[in-house]
């Protein structure tokens, strides 16, 4: 995509808040507006444009030398995501776990975290950063499986039409598809969690 265009978007945002009624010249909360909104989609919630998540997961992968490793899963749990839903450009928090079955290389968990922040923050479809999470780690460190786990509340849901405060939406994608370890972890996560009010 095109670098983003902060001073267009800005412009862009006040021509909005001028349509729907308000004058960003008149009404004095609403004076730094369309900046403050240009700034937050292009530096933070749209920013994970701006990191090559995939090659950000090669560069940190570590060989395990010698032999596989003796480890036969890595869980990260509890890992906040925000993403930006581009249907109706709200955002949807919640949290991730990714798993993997290690072989011959292990990766940074830090850097788990990063590719996760960079593969969300973005315009974005839940079950896509599940999936493009998935597939990047297991084409970095080629293990057996990998495996991401989402659920997130999308303000689009909670906060407009219908509100259906304490709805979320969960998803799970395996890499390859269908890998009973990676599906039974995760699988068996969700199972655990399963309920009104879980987490």
């Amino acid at each position: 995509m095109n670098k983003p265009d902060r001073k267009a978007a800005a412009a862009a945002i006040d021509a909005f808040l001028r349509a729907l009624g308000h004058d960003p010249e008149k009404e004095p909360a609403l004076s730094q507006t369309p900046t403050r909104v240009a700034d937050m989609f292009a530096l933070d919630l749209i920013g994970g444009y701006e990191t090559d998540a995939t090659a950000l997961l090669a560069e940190d992968a570590i060989a395990v030398e010698g032999k596989s490793s003796a480890t036969d899963v890595v869980v990260v749990r509890d890992l906040a995501v925000t993403t930006t839903c581009p249907h109706h450009l709200m955002p949807a928090t919640g949290l991730a776990t990714v798993a993997f079955a290690p072989r011959e290389r292990l990766i940074g968990i830090g850097t788990i975290g990063r590719a996760l922040d960079a593969f969300s923050r973005r315009l974005t479809l839940q079950e896509e950063i599940g999936e493009n999470m998935a597939r990047a780690l297991f084409d970095a460190i080629a293990p057996a499986s990998a495996g991401c786990r989402l659920v997130l509340s999308h303000t689009c849901m909670t906060a407009r039409a219908q509100r259906r405060h304490g709805a979320r939406v969960e998803t799970v994608s395996i890499v390859p598809a269908g890998n009973a370890l990676a599906y039974h972890v995760l699988a068996r996560e969700a199972a655990a969690n399963f309920g009104p009010g879980s987490s």
